[in-house]
């Protein structure tokens, strides 16, 4: 297990005072219609966020393999924000798949991965507002080293449904661009306020990008040494949230596989193998349908079969290995 360290920045922000002093700027009509329903006049908003900016963590020299296939949990769904119920006294944190500039197009007309917290979690416009004014460096990535963002504290508002539904107006659902071309009444009909809203964790990070070809050693190792970093953020930041040590359920998916092209087999594979190094408890991977859960499975087997000689492998070893099976970049697809 990692090392805890302290982070490069720390800011607590109290979320009334946040959302009246930093009003989070919607560019998007559709996206305007959510917030009026998720905060609308004379509504109160509660709580403390607490914002912390992470450096790179030193990978482990060694990692079992093995063991991080018997934490991963996949479920053929998107993020429900459930509690982990199923197990005593978790704290559970979800991934933010970020753009190197933290919460950037928040307020654009996108609804990619990153923008769709973002509108469900209305207060993190305010908080990239709040950054911005405060002249603080709101990244997730700093001289081509990961520093992972973990946001704790986070009012989840309402819940917008992305999925294909004539009925209701959405035929081609919501996801990415097509939110922008939607009408204001499918906005309306797929956005449920949160009343009295829920509590998110978010672990902020950015995939690679602009990949091509063949996987290489340097590529590998960057997406471990930040899905490292960000998830032993978590544990570390869960420890303060509780004052003890208890176990911490990550959700994630496939983080850097729809406009970046990452491959997704290999993009399971390494949180996997992270969720390991960063002694997670467990690992939800929310694969959405049955292509991405074949994806999940296809990482498990390779994992067992391809890295699964001993307990306990030498982690520039195992790196070399998952180079030489060849996994390649595929196409960003325009999300």
């Amino acid at each position: 297990m990692c090392r805890q360290i302290e982070p490069i920045d720390r800011r607590v922000f109290e979320t009334p005072e946040l959302m009246a002093n930093h009003i989070p700027v919607w560019r998007d009509h559709n996206k305007q219609v959510v917030f009026e329903i998720s905060s609308p006049d004379g509504c109160t908003h509660e709580g403390q966020l607490v914002y912390k900016r992470w450096s790179p963590r030193p990978l482990s020299d060694e990692t079992n393999p093995a063991a991080a296939t018997s934490i991963v949990e996949g479920r053929e769904d998107v993020y429900d924000y459930v509690p982990s119920l199923w197990i005593a006294d978790a704290v559970d944190w979800h991934v933010n798949f970020a753009d190197p500039q933290l919460f950037v197009a928040y307020g654009s007309s996108l609804l990619a991965q990153d923008e769709m917290q973002a509108v469900e979690h209305p207060v993190l416009g305010a908080l990239r507002e709040a950054l911005v004014a405060e002249e603080a460096i709101a990244v997730t990535v700093e001289n081509g080293q990961p520093t992972p963002v973990t946001v704790t504290g986070i009012e989840r508002r309402c819940r917008v449904a992305t999925d294909s539904n004539v009925a209701e107006g959405r035929p081609n659902g919501l996801y990415g661009n097509a939110f922008a071309r939607a009408d204001e009444s499918a906005i309306r009909q797929a956005t449920t306020a949160i009343v009295p809203p829920t509590i998110t964790n978010l672990i902020a990070i950015a995939a690679p990008t602009g990949g091509y070809g063949n996987y290489q050693a340097s590529q590998v190792r960057y997406v471990l040494d930040t899905a490292v970093t960000g998830f032993q953020a978590a544990t570390d930041e869960t420890i303060r949230l509780r004052g003890i040590k208890c176990p911490v359920v990550v959700h994630s998916g496939f983080w850097g596989c729809g406009a970046f092209g990452g491959n997704r087999v290999m993009m399971a594979l390494l949180q996997m193998i992270a969720a390991e190094m960063a002694g997670l408890e467990r690992l939800v991977m929310h694969t959405f349908d049955s292509d991405g859960t074949k994806a999940l499975d296809a990482a498990i087997r390779v994992i067992r079969t391809e890295l699964d000689g001993e307990s306990l492998v030498q982690t520039d070893q195992m790196i070399d290995r998952i180079v030489a099976l060849g996994f390649e970049w595929g196409i960003g697809d325009g999300t």
